[in-house]
């Protein structure tokens, strides 16, 4: 109960629900608008492919439950136990295709990440260098809405490990995440430097503005973080994610805001990459020293799941920009439908 006079704001609404992908995300979002059991179970999924639309849409929107949820669905969903056994079958196959996929992956910290640490003289086939080099402003715009539906919540998946390290180990990550979240500043806030980007790109910054337009290589990406988040299970694969991220941002970063320079994107667009250049440089060695470092001194045999992790991210990633850049190269978007429109008349130009 309130204190007299006291009001009380209601809470903020979540994003608005999207449009289903197959079966089992239709099921998923009827169950989310009726607060019925799921109509579609372990059944259809095993049915659908694990890198499809749909399962990758109904695990997305299972997970965004854990964040922000949707507007008008019961924050108590979030622990329906008929939508967490549906959510348990589609991260099982998930899960089994990534570790099949990645048979042959580096077993070691040291061969997952040694060759993170050289930037390769041939960028041919890198998006950050495409993007700096003769990247329009249309495919700025189109990456950072993609983008979005990570960077609006930026470090959140990865705080989920935190209570899952000890002593070294977690100092480190809390003294990482501490920056990511602005360092006790809300303006500071790697996802506002992010909302604050999309607006100097005449994008709406609303958080999960831009999920109904999102591939499946894309979603595919987000929802590795959050499988890797929610499982204690896979707090060496979390880790591992986090410090391929880390070690590979500082380069892309720095090649992201020259593209925003010289594209003219404006100053809060440049300067949110500019940050991760300096910030993840630190990071970089924070994390491979003292995150990993002092897991693997408390749990040497997370040693394999770290790796996994690293590789995880990678073949995902690869996978995301190779999508990418093969819609750019035929002259077509990389969103899922139509192209991005703004009041700007600087954004008036762009791909249909």
């Amino acid at each position: 109960m309130n204190a007299p006079g006291l009001t009380v704001p209601a809470p903020a609404a979540g994003p608005a629900l999207v449009a289903a992908r197959g079966v089992v995300s239709d099921a998923v979002l009827t169950s989310f608008r009726t607060g019925l059991p799921p109509s579609h179970g372990s059944e259809a999924v095993s049915r659908s492919d694990p890198w499809g639309e749909d399962l990758q849409l109904a695990l997305y929107l299972l997970y965004e439950l854990h964040y922000r949820g949707f507007d008008g669905v019961d924050d108590d969903r979030e622990w329906d136990p008929d939508l967490l056994r549906l959510r348990r079958a589609i991260e099982d196959r998930f899960l089994h295709e990534l570790r099949g996929e990645l048979s042959e992956a580096p077993k070691t910290v040291e061969s997952a990440f040694a060759p993170l640490l050289v930037e390769p003289v041939d960028l041919t086939d890198s998006l950050s260098h495409q993007l700096e080099t003769s990247g329009e402003l249309w495919q700025l715009r189109e990456y950072a809405a993609l983008r979005s539906l990570y960077h609006l919540k930026e470090a959140d998946p990865h705080a989920w490990v935190i209570p899952r390290l000890t002593g070294r180990a977690k100092a480190a990550m809390v003294a990482i995440e501490y920056d990511e979240f602005g360092a006790g500043r809300p303006e500071r806030i790697h996802a506002r430097l992010f909302a604050d980007l999309m607006t100097d790109l005449g994008l709406d910054p609303t958080y999960g503005r831009y999920l109904d337009q999102a591939p499946t290589p894309l979603l595919a990406t987000v929802n590795l973080m959050s499988l890797f988040g929610l499982h204690r299970s896979l707090r060496g694969a979390l880790v591992g994610h986090f410090a391929c991220v880390e070690v590979t941002s500082s380069p892309g970063s720095r090649r992201l805001a020259k593209a925003m320079r010289r594209c003219g994107a404006g100053p809060a667009a440049e300067h949110f990459y500019a940050e991760h250049v300096e910030a993840d440089a630190v990071h970089e060695q924070v994390v491979r020293h003292d995150v990993i470092g002092g897991l693997l001194a408390e749990e040497p045999a997370l040693e394999a799941d770290i790796a996994f992790g690293c590789a995880a991210t990678l073949l995902l990633e690869d996978r995301l920009a190779d999508y990418i850049q093969t819609a750019w190269n035929d002259k077509r978007t990389a969103l899922r439908s139509g192209c991005l429109h703004a009041e700007d008349e600087r954004f008036s130009t762009a791909v249909e």
